[in-house]
């Protein structure tokens, strides 16, 4: 049993005392309408540990059948019977209590009991819920646990399954409260059905039923995983040795890393965190790896040498965007250190949205971190936002809800986090996606956390995710034409600026979502256009890489400089489409009549050409 003190240690090491433990508002709901009804439905965190006070200041957690009959107990039952499908029936007995045993229980409700249990199927169970119902001894509650598992099918129920169902529906209408104790409190004889979601006995039963109420079992609030923290620590490494301070951190540390997850998931933490020797100060890193499955925090193992150094690595492959490449890097670098990133409920390591027109190296860049990161810049995780922006494209990045075709395949963005948690997460022409597919980043980039269609919790604070957009390059003039925002020729502050403000008009009045935009903050990275000189540079180097790699083949080509010149002309008239333009121009005027020209001279290994002259658009190659 997991028991906790509701204290707070504070930095003085003094104590102080939290406001009075408030029972669980489901609890308070039963036990508010117990004299009301005569049956009960709970469904939600059913399965879950549940927190309750013991005694004054001394918190436990138990299961919800043993908090159900405690409570209970507390306010005047006497007996409690426990059915589910494994064992049957069985007693739930507190050791003070003075009643009769517990084949002596089952025994007065016509069963056949050996050592405290009785076996029983559906068959005995319905005919037992008239005997409960009818008990004329202490007040009874009878809690059928696992009542999902009832039945097959709810809208197409099998003879016994509609028997049991119809007794207990008409049982709760013939039910009648008896005085019972010396302050003669009414009392129904109460049944209690555990099961995990609404629908999963049937609606008939429940639906417009004045005598049954429907109660759902909230997951553990801050409240609850703060009074079980302290207990739950005392057993991890070095919290025995560790002052008043370091416990506090912990503590706060650990519901705060918890949000969202449940009693038992704790209890699971701290486990992990005494079998794998993770000292008290590290709670933190035994959450992560319970929720993502990582050992080693991969964050931690990054060459800082590598990343201090990175500027110009970085800068041969993304030209002309230095403030890009810096903020990216200071992502890196937060998301190494922790700096202005709150752990709490687990957000990303980092969010960028990189902004600026085409071909000018957002991708590239989101290639080159990755590449510096992981050391391959394959191994990013990219979707193409064009492909999602049809409404129910949503299921293909979280899987299909219940019921639908593949919903036993997951989601692609979900199957991929839950196998590669640490990665960069790349969501390319964002704006080109549905804006019901936004909505799914909302949950991501506040709580770092988005849940499949199956139901399945994954996490996101392991990854660093990249959106890149063409906003801001465009917009939309008087009459609803579509007119540039920026020019080549502008300076690069004014280009920033006009994007900028583009980019939140678009995502408040457009997309009518500024919580997105507010959850990225001022990580909206704009790029420059590529300007002449930076042009330049890139033609210049994608030569050289044509040229190198077929040198790498054993053929050597040598270039005339009144040649280059020419076709740098031509391949750098118009710089609208960024180095992706370049390319595509160095393409078509020199990688295609240079494969045709090597193709006719059935080029080899060893042979020299001389690259010349422009005829027209013709290509001279001769063989030295």
């Amino acid at each position: 049993m997991l028991v906790g003190t509701l204290t707070n240690g504070a930095m003085n090491n003094k104590t102080t005392q939290l406001p009075e433990f408030v029972k669980a508002r489901w609890l308070r709901d039963l036990l508010r309408f117990v004299p009301l009804k005569s049956q009960f439905v709970l469904s939600g965190n059913v399965r879950d540990l549940q927190a309750c006070e013991v005694t004054p200041g001394v918190v436990t957690a138990q299961p919800l059948t043993n908090t159900l009959c405690d409570a209970l107990r507390e306010i005047g039952y006497i007996q409690f019977v426990v059915w589910n499908p494994l064992i049957g029936f069985s007693v739930n007995a507190s050791p003070s209590d003075a009643q009769d045993s517990a084949d002596t229980v089952l025994s007065s409700l016509g069963l056949t009991p050996a050592s405290g249990i009785a076996p029983g199927g559906i068959d005995v169970l319905s005919n037992t819920l008239d005997r409960v119902i009818a008990h004329s001894g202490p007040p009874m509650t009878l809690i059928i646990d696992f009542a999902s598992r009832l039945t097959v099918r709810t809208e197409s129920l099998s003879p016994p399954e509609h028997s049991l169902f119809t007794r207990a529906l008409v049982l709760g209408h013939t039910a009648q409260t008896r005085p019972h104790g010396e302050l003669r409190r009414p009392f129904f004889n109460t049944i209690i059905w555990i099961i995990d979601k609404e629908g999963d006995i049937p609606d008939w039963m429940l639906i417009d039923n004045p005598r049954v109420r429907q109660i759902s079992v909230s997951k553990p609030d801050s409240t609850a995983r703060r009074a079980l923290s302290s207990a739950l620590l005392r057993g991890v490494p070095g919290a025995q040795q560790a002052t008043s301070e370091v416990r506090t951190a912990a503590e706060r540390s650990f519901v705060d890393g918890s949000e969202g997850l449940l009693l038992s998931d704790m209890n699971a933490i701290a486990t992990l965190a005494r079998v794998e020797n993770v000292a008290i100060e590290k709670i933190a890193d035994a959450v992560r790896r319970y929720k993502v499955g990582v050992t080693e925090d991969p964050w931690l193992q990054i060459d800082r040498e590598k990343i201090r150094n990175a500027e110009g690595e970085i800068q041969k492959r993304v030209k002309g965007q230095t403030h890009a490449v810096t903020h990216m890097l200071d992502l890196v670098k937060r998301a190494m250190t922790g700096v202005g990133s709150p752990r709490r409920g687990g957000r990303p390591r980092g969010v960028a949205f990189l902004a600026g027109p085409t071909g000018v190296g957002k991708t590239e860049l989101a290639k080159t971190i990755t590449s510096l990161l992981f050391g391959d810049e394959s191994a990013y995780i990219r979707f193409d936002m064009s492909e999602f922006s049809a409404e129910h494209a949503d299921q293909r990045l979280i899987g299909a809800p219940p019921g639908y075709v593949g919903y036993d395949m997951g989601g692609e963005l979900t199957n991929a986090i839950r196998e590669k948690p640490f990665s960069v997460v790349l969501f390319d022409e964002i704006e080109k996606a549905h804006p019901r597919i936004l909505d799914k980043f909302l949950q991501i980039l506040d709580d770092g956390v988005l849940t499949s269609g199956r139901g399945d919790r994954v996490y996101f604070s392991e990854a660093l995710i990249i959106f890149t957009s063409n906003l801001g390059i465009y917009r939309q003039d008087d009459s609803g034409e579509r007119v540039p925002n920026v020019l080549p020729g502008e300076a690069f502050e004014p280009v920033q600026d006009k994007v900028l403000s583009e980019i939140e008009r678009h995502f408040k009045l457009v997309l009518n979502r500024p919580e997105i935009l507010n959850r990225i903050g001022e990580n909206v990275i704009v790029f420059d256009f590529i300007r002449p000189d930076i042009a330049e540079q890139i033609f210049d180097q994608m030569v050289d890489v044509i040229l190198d790699d077929i040198a790498a083949q054993g053929i050597f080509i040598e270039v005339e400089t009144t040649f280059k010149s020419i076709l740098k002309d031509r391949c750098l008239h118009d710089l609208s489409n960024g180095g992706r333009g370049i390319r595509n121009q160095i393409e078509a005027y020199l990688i295609n009549p240079l494969a045709r020209g090597l193709f006719d001279q059935d080029a080899q290994q060893g042979d020299r050409f001389a690259l010349s002259g422009v005829d027209g658009s013709a290509l001279q190659l001769q063989k030295l």
